[in-house]
């Protein structure tokens, strides 16, 4: 077998309210060296622990017309030639059946198809090298093409699967089908037919580095992670495990590449939750080799982690904070290049603001509050949005019940003074809706709480007006009546007469 293992088994929220997610650390890169010696060690582990590292798919796929199996479907007690003789007898079928045309010839394709997967089911005869050797994986990639029934797509993707889970150079054979098998990952096949590409892909990646490598270069990465979250529990199961084969080393380059796609994160974290024991098994697997492969994805596993603890209370919060004495860790991802960790920090100092006011005056004590300021005036779209609930967070003090938050005028005056108000005023225009808004919740707390009653001026000096207006006769009522509101009280009739 090969030298890797597979895995064991196939509204409009206030600024005011809590609103808290993750943290990130540092870590050197002797640590990261660790970390990929640790992943290679957790695979021969794995790989120890098994009698395959592959995975042989010898009974239907939940959900498929032969899920309960008929007498007679596993081919047992025959002598290895005649199971060889077989073999290729079916393989010359398969060939047989794409040649000819008219009635009953798709009936004839799927037949020859299932009595070539049913050969290479069967435990007590290697017949993979029979079945390759007949040139069944030139006929098989034939029946993957597109247009053709679901029903003929399973049975080539399985029989391809058996045979990704031979030996080595048996595995390697499947080459020219992988551009095939990770097309039909996508969203226009079926559920069924998606998964039993994953699995041949998880065999496929289990064999070694190098048709790792040629399968994260043809683009598995991306629709493999689509399935890792589908609500079929068999298909998200196959595909974590497929996932952890995939992303598993010693190159690093798949698990960066993983852990920035958006939403991955929460759907991981999700998938842990789960009451489904086998689908968190396969993705803690996932999270196992993310964290021992990737700087940026342990680091934003332990943003995520802290961020979720400190989201639970006000205690919580202290007790981080103790430990760590002080957010140098959080800043620093702040100032990272990484667009994934300065919205994770951000959202990690969101929950922090969120809490006491004793935690709302060490984050704008800090060298974050700057830092924040110019992400919310310049950083891309779910960066700004995160910088902005942290800033508004620091600006109030809940009051509970329906009443308007308490401001915290030398927090506020601070912001708008070091220039965040265009970047709030950016977000009122934004289409999302929460995320307008949001600017228009911080808009409020300037216009009534910023000293001397200059607020509304600045507001209308960086076009706030213009903003607000746009929702005058917006869809959203809420948001229509908010913004209404907001000009009516603070630029009505009497507006500018007291100057």
């Amino acid at each position: 077998m090969a030298d890797d293992s597979a895995s064991p088994s196939p509204s409009s929220a206030s600024p005011l309210q809590h609103h808290r997610e993750a943290l990130k650390s540092s870590v050197r890169n002797t640590a990261a060296s660790r970390r990929r010696e640790q992943a290679i060690a957790i695979g021969k582990e794995r790989r120890e622990a098994l009698i395959r590292a592959k995975r042989v798919c010898r009974a239907p796929i939940s959900g498929s017309d032969e899920a309960e199996m008929e007498e007679g479907d596993m081919v047992v007690d025959e002598e290895k030639a005649c199971l060889e003789a077989k073999t290729a007898y079916a393989v010359e079928e398969l060939k047989s059946a794409l040649s000819i045309q008219g009635k009953g010839v798709q009936k004839k394709k799927i037949e020859a198809l299932r009595d070539l997967r049913r050969l290479l089911s069967q435990p007590e005869v290697p017949l993979v090298d029979t079945a390759i050797k007949a040139g069944a994986v030139p006929l098989l990639v034939q029946y993957l093409s597109f247009g053709s029934s679901d029903e003929q797509l399973l049975e080539a993707a399985w029989c391809l699967t058996n045979i990704a889970a031979g030996e080595p150079e048996e595995t390697k054979s499947l080459l020219p089908a992988l551009p095939l098998l990770i097309a039909h990952l996508g969203e226009k096949s079926s559920t069924l037919v998606a998964e039993q590409c994953a699995w041949a892909i998880g065999n496929v990646a289990g064999e070694g580095a190098e048709l790792r490598s040629t399968l994260l270069a043809q683009g598995a990465l991306r629709p493999l992670t689509r399935l890792m979250f589908s609500s079929k529990g068999s298909t998200a199961r196959t595909a974590a495990w497929a996932m952890s084969n995939l992303i598993k080393g010693p190159d690093p380059k798949a698990a960066n590449e993983l852990i920035t796609i958006d939403g991955v994160l929460n759907a991981i974290i999700a998938s842990l939750e789960k009451e489904d024991e086998e689908l968190a098994t396969e993705v803690a697997w996932v999270v196992v080799y993310l964290s021992a492969l990737s700087d940026r994805a342990i680091s934003l596993i332990v943003l995520r982690g802290l961020g979720n603890l400190i989201a639970a209370d006000d205690y919580m919060v202290d007790s981080v904070l103790i430990v760590g004495n002080n957010i140098i860790g959080l800043i620093k991802c702040l100032k990272s290049d990484n667009r994934v960790l300065r919205k994770e920090s951000s959202w990690a100092l969101s929950n922090i603001a969120a809490g006491s006011f004793e935690h709302k005056k060490l984050i704008f004590a800090s060298e974050a509050t700057p830092l924040l300021i110019r992400l919310v005036t310049s950083a891309q779209f779910d960066i700004r949005r995160e910088a902005a609930y942290t800033l508004g967070n620091l600006c109030v003090v809940p009051t509970g019940n329906y009443e308007l938050p308490k401001i915290i005028v030398e927090h506020l005056v601070a912001i708008v003074d070091g220039g965040a108000l265009p970047g709030f005023i950016h977000l009122v225009r934004s289409a999302d809706v929460d995320t307008a808004g949001l600017g228009l919740q911080f808009l409020e707390l300037v216009m009534r709480g910023y000293p001397n009653k200059q607020g509304p001026k600045l507001v209308e000096m960086e076009d706030g007006i213009e903003a607000m207006e746009r929702f005058q006769f917006h869809e959203n009522e809420q948001m229509r009546n908010m913004a209404n509101g907001l000009v009516d009280e603070y630029f009505g009739e009497d507006y500018g007469l007291d100057e």
